[in-house]
């Protein structure tokens, strides 16, 4: 659990370089207030926009948020459109002011199943922001991190076939190579907000030494300060990636 009061030293510690959050909460911030969920999903893009600001001016590299699961498509249809809705107008409503302000936009996941309007979208917001590199906001969206490993074993499986590749030269790093992050340095951080303890399928693979903080706040009222809160967490202990 998160703990605002550590040293004064760690609070002027650098923040970590990959910071990577699993949004949680919408749903139950809206029915405690007795509101649609469709109003918990609007506030928590709210808060997408407020935590891209403040993640850049603290000095984070690396933002990456879990959108859109490739399990909530379980979800009731309605709820489903409401979310798909959301991405089309965070982009239309953001995109301009997050290219003006230096954020490079990737988004990661499966494209099937997705609307063409939203995967035109998706294409122009990447390529107009390709240039840009004061934030790099990495967005999770119809993503599951078991289908990313199994699509990047497939992929290195053809190469193999092809005679591309030997199997007997494969490695950690041949892997990574074929992640929807590649190119992108693993989290140092991952935070879930609304008091879940688990990744839920997100970053499985990249997230194998980072570290975990976990916060009962609902993610449309995550703020700076429990951004910071978390980054002093992280800065209070020290990571030995398996060594002593």
């Amino acid at each position: 659990m998160l703990d605002a009061d550590h040293s004064q030293d760690s609070a002027h510690a650098p923040a970590p370089r990959h910071v990577a959050i699993i949004m949680d909460g919408n749903g139950r911030w809206a029915a405690k207030r007795h509101l649609p969920r469709k109003l918990g999903h609007k506030a928590g893009v709210e808060a997408v926009r407020k935590i891209v600001r403040d993640a850049g001016e603290l000095g984070v590299e690396y933002l990456t948020l879990y959108g859109f699961s490739s399990e909530n498509w379980k979800r009731p249809p309605e709820e489903v459109g409401d979310l798909m809705e959301l991405l089309r107008y965070f982009i239309r409503k953001d995109l301009a002011e997050l290219h003006q302000n230096g954020v490079n936009i990737r988004i990661i996941g499966d494209r099937e199943g997705l609307e063409p309007d939203i995967l035109k979208m998706i294409d122009e917001a990447q390529e107009l922001t390709a240039g840009n590199s004061r934030l790099k906001l990495i967005i999770a969206f119809n993503y599951g991190g078991q289908s990313e490993i199994t699509n990047a074993v497939r992929r290195i499986a053809a190469k193999a076939q092809r005679g591309e590749l030997d199997p007997a030269a494969i490695t950690p790093e041949t892997v990574e190579a074929h992640l929807d992050t590649a190119g992108v340095p693993s989290p140092d951080l991952v935070i879930r907000t609304s008091g879940e303890k688990r990744l839920s399928n997100f970053l499985i693979w990249q997230s194998a030494y980072a570290e975990l903080v976990f916060t009962d706040v609902f993610w449309p009222d995550f703020s700076r300060k429990d951004l910071e809160a978390a980054f002093r967490e992280y800065q209070s202990r020290e990571r030995r990636f398996g060594g002593r």
